[in-house]
């Protein structure tokens, strides 16, 4: 099997439109490959409804596709099946994800206003949120790695 090419998106596999998958749909519908291989569901997207409109239209065009993470191969009917209940799994954790971070937001701030600061887990006091003036978090992660291993380079 030969690599065609590595779509890679920084944005969340929450949203529908997203440049990298919009560019891998165009490819997809020219035809330039017949499988595509994903690092882990949530990668392909966090809404189930979408996750299978974009897997049925591949399915029309004769693409297949492998999670690798969970061993799912789509070319067999209990790969569907597993990808369905995969595609709502990731759909409920990115709910749980969102559900957990706003009620730690919630006692931060409570704690903020009734104290005055906030005590991290670290002992440091935190009298606001946000990130902190310079912070340095802004560098790009590169995971090409991972697929060139996956093609054998």
């Amino acid at each position: 099997m030969k690599l065609y090419k590595i779509y890679e998106d920084r944005t969340s596999g929450a949203k529908e439109s997203r440049p990298a998958l919009n560019r891998l749909m165009e490819d997809a519908r020219k035809g330039m490959f017949k499988h595509v291989v994903f690092w882990k569901i949530d990668r392909l997207g966090r809404n189930a409804i979408h996750t299978q409109t974009v897997v049925s239209e591949w399915r029309k065009m004769g693409i297949t596709f492998t999670i690798t993470t969970n061993d799912i191969d789509t070319s067999k009917p209990t790969g569907m099946f597993i990808f369905g209940i995969m595609a709502q799994y990731a759909q409920m954790e990115r709910a749980m994800i969102i559900e957990r971070t706003n009620a730690g937001l919630r006692r931060v701030r409570g704690n903020i206003e009734k104290n005055g600061y906030h005590i991290t887990k670290e002992g440091k006091k935190i009298r606001k949120l946000g990130r902190p003036k310079g912070s340095k978090d802004k560098k790009l992660r590169r995971k090409s790695g991972y697929y060139e291993r996956w093609a054998g380079k």
